[in-house]
């Protein structure tokens, strides 16, 4: 196997971490890093035109498409097929993060589904993945797993985490395995399962101490924008403090950087504390 076609930015990554950036031949639109992935061929392309939407206008779009049987990305099948791939990797966790693996059907060409809902499931992707391309993922993992030893925190402090905020939503997979080893209490947050939007109400009930902000597929100058527009209501919370990530980068991609992202979150703790 040379030639892989990755659909997931989280793959994407992991490829490159493998060693293995050589075999990328085809990525997603949203496929940002290393910064050598943007030099790959791009495969996809979003439906939506959301640049330059707030949050609530874009929650909007996306739900009148969902509600409308729209496809939210399309994926050109000729143009992978063109790159004679030996391997695709696609999702099907999330029909709203990145094409979904049954929107790539090409014959003879398997293609490696990930499906992960918690931070050992994302683990177990990068096995799987180095193993399809028939490499040794164990140097990688290790290296993963030992970094989130370090991380992990034994301090204690009351938040909420938000990958969303127009509505709010509550997080969910593996972002509340990283909390809970940072240190970070969420009574709103929902292991192995999606996120679901919540309340303004809800999240002030939920007295956090820290409000962990991290917009799905916003960098830290957009999520900012969005708290500053927001911040009448993010005042409602009593958060004694608001941390800010970039969650495109970090907490909603599974792959290798769930680890750095468990770190930032272990090191806004230390300061909460």
């Amino acid at each position: 196997m040379r030639r892989v076609v990755s659909l997931v930015p989280g793959a994407t990554e992991t490829l490159f971490a493998l060693g293995l950036g050589s075999w990328v031949v085809g990525v997603t639109h949203e496929c940002d890093h290393p910064p050598a992935a943007r030099e790959r061929p791009r495969v996809t392309r979003s439906n939506l035109a959301l640049e330059g939407l707030d949050g609530g206008a874009i929650d909007g779009e996306v739900n009148a498409a969902l509600a409308a049987g729209q496809p939210l990305y399309s994926v050109d099948l000729e143009a992978i097929a063109r790159l004679e791939p030996d391997l695709v990797v696609a999702q099907d966790v999330c029909d709203v993060c990145a094409v979904a693996a049954d929107d790539v059907r090409l014959p003879g060409v398997p293609v490696l589904r990930q499906h992960p809902h918690t931070l050992e499931d994302v683990l177990a992707d990068i096995g799987r993945l180095a193993e399809a391309c028939g490499v040794d993922g164990t140097p990688l993992l290790d290296s993963l797993r030992a970094r989130v030893e370090a991380a992990t925190s034994t301090r204690r402090v009351r938040g909420v985490f938000l990958e969303w905020l127009d509505p709010p939503y509550a997080t969910g997979h593996w972002t509340p395995d990283l909390l809970r080893l940072a240190g970070v209490e969420d009574p709103l947050a929902r292991p192995g399962r999606p996120s679901t939007a919540t309340s303004w109400e809800a999240v002030r009930a939920a007295a956090p101490e820290l409000l962990l902000v991290a917009p799905c597929g916003f960098d830290e100058a957009r999520a900012r924008q969005e708290v500053e527009r927001l911040a009448d209501r993010i005042a409602t919370t009593g958060a004694r403090r608001t941390v800010v990530f970039d969650g495109s980068a970090y907490f909603n991609r599974p792959g290798p950087r769930l680890v750095d992202s468990l770190e930032l979150l272990a090191a806004a703790t230390a300061l909460a504390g």
